[in-house]
């Protein structure tokens, strides 16, 4: 999902030498991955408020005045770098609009955006699915497209995260370990809990299909 390191890693070299262009052409690069990542983490209720290409562009705008500090010290790579900043950026969108209108808002449940019912989770939903169910996978295959993401839903905050970055957003697991300042083997346990909680949840959905 995120660009390809080789190139970014050019264009913060030239940006280190004050090259103006680029660092425009560095975060127009990562604009539309930055996009899907805050997309996917938008509360359905907060979307209707809030767009995210407005917080994309506060998130560049951010990273484009603080570049020279992460020059300085680029403890990280450059996409984890830019999706912390983003991060601070949804929370301080949910807790806005939360405060603001919190009777209308928390009455909804937050839903994963459409955007990842895309093939990552359809392939993670296949992985995930128990062999014993095989016979079944094709009566199962569009419900499953259907109710993948709201299966998500049920997982706790740090499973979900775990599983949209591994997988979503095609983070390693030692990327996944800096983004969540644990140690990769933390981040590993982390990954595979998430993993058996969500397999859980797929093997269960057979005798729930079909009901109301």
């Amino acid at each position: 999902m995120w660009p390809e390191p080789n190139q970014t890693e050019e264009l913060l070299r030239q940006a280190e030498r004050g090259d103006g262009a680029a660092v425009n052409r560095l975060l127009e690069r990562h604009r539309a991955a930055l996009r899907r990542a805050i997309q996917v983490r938008l509360d359905r209720a907060i979307e209707r408020r809030v767009d995210a290409s407005d917080i994309v562009q506060e998130v560049l705008l951010e990273a484009s005045r603080r570049l020279p500090e992460y020059l300085r010290n680029a403890a990280m790579p450059f996409p984890l770098w830019l999706r912390q900043i983003a991060r601070d950026h949804l929370i301080d969108a949910h807790r806005r609009h939360r405060v603001a209108e919190r009777r209308t808002v928390d009455r909804e449940q937050p839903i994963a955006a459409a955007a990842f019912l895309d093939h990552s989770s359809l392939a993670l939903a296949a992985e995930l699915r128990d062999h014993e169910l095989t016979p079944a996978a094709a009566a199962m295959r569009q419900e499953l497209e259907l109710r993948f993401h709201s299966m998500l839903q049920q997982l706790d905050e740090e499973d979900r995260e775990v599983l949209l970055m591994r997988y979503f957003e095609k983070l390693s697991n030692q990327e996944v370990a800096q983004a969540l300042g644990l140690s990769e083997a933390a981040a590993g346990m982390r990954h595979l809990r998430a993993l058996r909680r969500l397999r859980s949840l797929l093997n269960e959905a057979p005798s729930n299909m079909g009901r109301s």
